[in-house]
């Protein structure tokens, strides 16, 4: 039987026991029994403790962490943790949705134990934060135009320009870095709207150009009216981000690990990158 899971509120939050493994329950995790869901494992434990594991994400990137017409949190990173959630009897994960540059904050205060966006692993990050090592998704970032500019190539021709990206993403570090040695030469404009309002604030020109990785431009912009441009500024894995320097964290990353290799081994990591990313962004080279 499929777990039920619970999408709790900002307010809410609050009330919810903090930390990993601070939430453990003596009961056996609802619903197991010796047949397990699709690619779960075939029996699990009667009786195994269930600790509840609040997963942080967001609501406005489209297939990857969003709401549908149903009022559903769904997407990429949603369906795939709860198919990771149905391979660790161990674990009951919790979604609690929030704006992306809450994300590493909530993490850092304890207020969540994993953040769930597609997020890029980099040096920055890395100094502060844990990631699992089994990557379920590989990509590259670009710059990003409409479709009828032919001046911008590279980040030198961003120079003076507007460019627009979320505020703590791996994008904004991209650009953020270039300005660190070039005298704050662009002029970076953090996005406070929805990802599908990238399109409309780069078309009308209320913003030069965005960094996006290769697999948005389609999801973001079905009419195609961008388009990537230039060589590919970063190569990056995806993965799951948690707290440094905790033995909670480093065991429930250890356990992720292990469900991901399961599911990239029986065909649902392609399958659902397939399904809501149109392509396969899970195997281990970036073209």
């Amino acid at each position: 039987m499929k777990k039920t899971f619970a999408l709790t509120s900002i307010l809410v939050l609050a009330l919810a026991a903090t930390g990993c493994g601070s939430n453990n329950s003596t009961n056996s995790k609802e619903g197991n029994s010796a047949a397990a869901p699709e690619g779960g494992k075939t029996e699990a434990a009667a009786n195994t403790p269930v600790t509840k594991i609040i997963v942080g994400t967001g609501t406005k990137f489209p297939k990857v962490c969003f709401i549908d017409e149903n009022g559903k949190l769904t997407g990429f990173d949603v369906e795939l943790l709860k198919a990771i959630d149905e391979h660790l009897p161990q674990y009951e994960f919790e979604f609690q949705t929030m704006d992306f540059s809450n994300l590493l904050l909530s993490l850092e205060t304890k207020k969540i134990d994993l953040v769930a966006h597609v997020m890029e692993k980099n040096p920055e990050r890395e100094e502060k934060y844990l990631f699992n090592k089994e990557a379920y998704g590989h990509w590259r970032n670009r710059i990003v135009v409409d479709k009828s500019n032919d001046s911008i190539k590279t980040l030198d021709d961003l120079k003076g320009k507007k460019v627009l990206v979320g505020a703590t993403s791996a994008q904004a570090q991209i650009v953020e870095n270039y300005n660190k040695d070039h005298d704050n030469a662009i002029n970076i404009v953090y996005q406070n709207g929805a990802a599908n309002d990238t399109v409309n604030q780069v078309t009308t020109g209320r913003v030069d150009a965005t960094l996006a990785a290769d697999f948005v431009l389609p999801v973001i912009d079905p009419q195609s009216k961008l388009k990537a441009v230039g060589d590919g500024l970063s190569s990056a894995d995806i993965l799951y981000v948690l707290r440094k320097d905790d033995a909670d964290e480093q065991k429930l990353s250890d356990a992720i690990d292990g469900a991901i290799k399961d599911l990239r081994a029986d065909g649902t990591l392609k399958k659902l990158s397939t399904e809501w990313l149109g392509a396969d962004v899970t195997s281990d080279t970036v073209n």
